[in-house]
């Protein structure tokens, strides 16, 4: 009789088979066998709250299988993820196949390898209680708040919404963001710097910082033509020089919400994409005979651990030095430390084989198999390597009692940076000074000043919200991915670009769980409810006590606002679009309907056409130009607004007979970072070409470079294409990116 192995996925069955010999079979459950029902709660509140779990509809012929394979093996093994979800999955397989839990033969390996899998075999265990009462814990909640809630929504507002205990606070967090940039008001400040040529000839820029004594901000055009008045034609003396030695150290190898939010940023991957290629990174790809065949290429991706086994760290170690020196690797080896909050069960996430580098396999893999593993690849080889090394310059210059400040550095040694860099051209990132000596006195001093007004917050993008998350302790890594899907699938919450912004269903939802269920959406709150369902795993806390513990509140705060409010009590703001209704000439709206959403005239009954929609553009008709009060000063016809690849101009009605346009201010398709109105490209009475809000004189933003749609994965703040640069820069002097071209793979 053979043994059985059972395993979650049909393509983590068929890496393994290659692993194991032909007196082993192994089988895949497709995921879970068993859940709560779908149409009932499931869970026996006045019972200590006894879940009541069923056989998942449509996995009858799976189940069927997995007991006919089982009654004829000799073991069988339950190779199930390792993590609290493949614990209670092994825990559902062996309910379903009468195996007794203190029988159970359960095997996790953090890598799928020849060599994990075997080890696993050899020392199986039976199937951890504490794990799968966690991850029951978790999904009682969780099922809880979303049947107890969800009836409150639909009496509320409309029917068919939902609520949850997490995706409702990370609604939340993104209307308060959009609110706060709605209240911003911007503030006004200057720079003044000084472009100077030293006794050599060579030209070098200062920055005013303040006195010797203090640092002073210049708030208005006054205090810069105050300090102006004071230094013009006086000479600038450099007061000291300070050269130093800067070292600047790798980052520690990814984590799950560390490569969720680099996978964003680097790749523009949405956070599902990142996790599904990664699971089939983890599973195994096919490889071809000369690389081993069928091989999983990555350790298991659902991880908050910094830790690295010693193995990696020596395979990693050898290859270093083989390929790149031994100047390359530190005197000892990098050992990261993980947060105290972090679960240690799995190593970070790395290559299985650090010697299967990314252009030796890239033909075997998919586009985005091949980007995300080059990442992850080159993000642990970064991360044991050495140090780089810049040689700096701080250059103190006085001018009567102002201070100004001159900053260079030069790379030294690349280190970790000839693998992987957190910016584009971090590699290469010099910026000298001229030779400079101290008591010199500089020549052709230029004095320049700026204004500037202060942005407000960036919109949330994916990876900037998992960060957030992090911080707060909100939701866990194996789950960031779900969240942000729920919220934009159900509608609370839509994409523009790489940014998040709340749909009007979402700030009404938020504002009413806010106003009725403000524990649900309390950050602090959340964030100890998932050390209360933590705890269960570690035997601190048991299930029922968590689920007592917020039940009994949750129930009477439910019974109290079920009787306060009526049906239908809030209405929730039509979301419109710029499509013109074709029948009566009004704005039509975004509704919801059988097979999604739809463009409807708002006008209904009355008029009651519709439109298609598709997911990111609206199919408008074509539109008559609009015509203008003007003449064309060649034959005397009406002039007419028309769009052409520069934007928006007039041109004669009476094309082709006459050709005449006039231009007119252009928009550029990018929102103002202040009022987000259209920014129009202009002309200066010198002909330059200057970029300003559209929303002028009520918004003063302007920018001689031109903006773009594309914020710095750094500081989230705009880019923009300064003059003579191909590729967008960050122009925030105070990020560590200022200056660097963002190139788009």
């Amino acid at each position: 009789m053979a043994n059985l192995v059972i395993v979650e996925s049909p393509s983590k069955a068929s890496t393994i088979k290659g692993y194991l010999g032909s007196n082993y079979k192994v089988i895949a459950s497709v995921g879970h066998v068993r859940d709560l029902p779908k149409s009932t709660l499931g869970i026996d509140l006045d019972n200590e709250f006894e879940p009541h779990y069923i056989n998942i509809r449509g996995k009858g012929d799976v189940i069927k299988a997995l007991k006919k394979e089982a009654k004829n093996a000799s073991k069988i093994f339950l190779a199930t993820d390792p993590d609290r979800e493949g614990e209670a999955i092994s825990w559902h397989l062996a309910t379903v196949l009468d195996i007794p839990i203190e029988k159970t033969k359960r095997i996790t390996f953090n890598e799928v390898t020849k060599t994990a899998v075997k080890e696993a075999i050899k020392n199986p265990r039976t199937v951890d209680m504490a794990l799968v009462n966690s991850q029951q814990a978790r999904r009682m909640l969780d099922r809880i708040v979303g049947y107890k809630l969800s009836p409150f929504l639909w009496k509320t507002i409309r029917g068919g919404l939902s609520a949850g205990r997490v995706q409702s606070v990370a609604t939340r967090i993104i209307v308060e963001r959009e609110r706060e940039i709605e209240a911003f008001t911007p503030r006004e400040y200057w720079t003044l710097s000084a472009e100077h040529t030293n006794s050599e000839g060579a030209l070098f820029t200062s920055h005013f910082y303040g006195t010797k004594d203090k640092k002073l901000d210049l708030a208005t055009e006054e205090e810069v033509n105050t300090v102006q008045a004071a230094i013009e034609g006086k000479p600038f003396v450099i007061d000291s020089i300070k050269r130093s030695l800067r070292r600047k150290n790798p980052h520690a190898p990814f984590t799950t919400s560390s490569l969720l939010q680099e996978s964003a940023r680097k790749l523009n991957f949405q956070s599902h994409k990142t996790m599904k290629v990664a699971q089939e990174l983890y599973e195994g790809i096919s490889l071809g005979a000369e690389n081993g065949g069928v091989r999983g290429l990555i350790t298991y991706m659902r991880t908050d651990s910094l830790r690295v086994s010693t193995e990696a760290q020596t395979a990693a170690k050898e290859y270093i030095i083989s390929h790149y020196g031994n100047e390359y690797y530190p005197e000892t080896p990098r050992i990261y430390k993980t947060k105290g909050d972090a679960q240690d069960a799995h190593e970070a996430i790395r290559p299985s084989d650090i010697t299967l580098d990314p252009a030796r396999i890239r033909k075997k893999l998919t586009s985005d198999q091949y980007k995300l593993y080059k990442l992850i690849w080159e993000r642990f080889l970064a991360s044991q390597m050495q140090s780089a090394t810049y040689d700096t310059v701080n250059a103190s210059i006085l001018c009567q009692e102002y201070l100004f400040k001159a900053s260079g550095q030069t790379l030294r040694f690349k280190g970790y940076l000839a693998v992987y860099t957190e910016i584009a051209g971090e590699e290469d990132s010099t910026n000298p000074l001229p030779t400079l000596y101290e008591n010199e006195t500089l020549l052709n001093t230029k004095l320049l000043s700026e204004q500037h007004f202060t942005e407000p917050p960036a919109r949330y993008t994916e990876a900037s919200l998992i960060d957030f998350f992090k911080e707060m302790g909100i939701g866990r890594p194996s789950t960031y991915a779900q969240i942000i899907t729920t919220i934009t699938s159900r509608g609370y919450v839509k994409r523009e670009g790489k940014s998040l912004i709340p749909t009007p269903l979402g700030v009404t939802t938020t504002d009413l769980m806010i106003q009725f269920f403000p524990d649900i959406v309390d950050y602090a709150f959340t964030a100890q409810m998932e050390n209360d369902l933590d705890s269960v795993s570690s035997g601190s806390n048991t299930v029922v006590e968590v689920l007592d513990k917020f039940y009994s509140k949750f129930k009477v705060d439910l019974d109290a606002v079920f009787d306060s409010v009526d049906n239908g009590t809030v209405t929730v703001e039509a979301e419109t679009t710029d499509i013109i209704c074709e029948k009566c000439g009004a704005k039509m709206i975004v509704k919801s309907g059988r097979f999604g959403k739809f463009a409807a005239c708002p006008n209904y009954p009355t008029c009651k056409n519709t439109r298609s929609l598709t997911e990111n553009t609206v199919e408008e008709p074509a539109t008559p130009p609009e015509v203008t009060d003007m003449a064309c000063e060649k034959c005397g016809a009406p002039m007419v607004m028309r769009s052409g690849k520069y934007g928006k101009f007039f041109a004669c009605s009476a094309f082709p007979k006459c050709r005449h346009i006039v231009s007119t201010d252009n928009t550029i398709g990018v929102p103002c970072p202040i009022c987000h109105k259209d920014l129009v490209m202009k002309r200066a009475k010198n002909k330059t070409v200057f970029y300003s809000c559209s929303g002028y004189p009520d918004c003063s933003f302007s920018s001689w470079d031109k903006p773009t749609n594309d914020t710095c994965s750094v500081c989230g703040k705009m880019l923009f294409i300064k003059k003579g640069k191909e590729h967008p820069v960050c122009c925030d002097k105070a990020c560590s990116a200022f200056g660097e071209e963002v190139i788009k793979e």
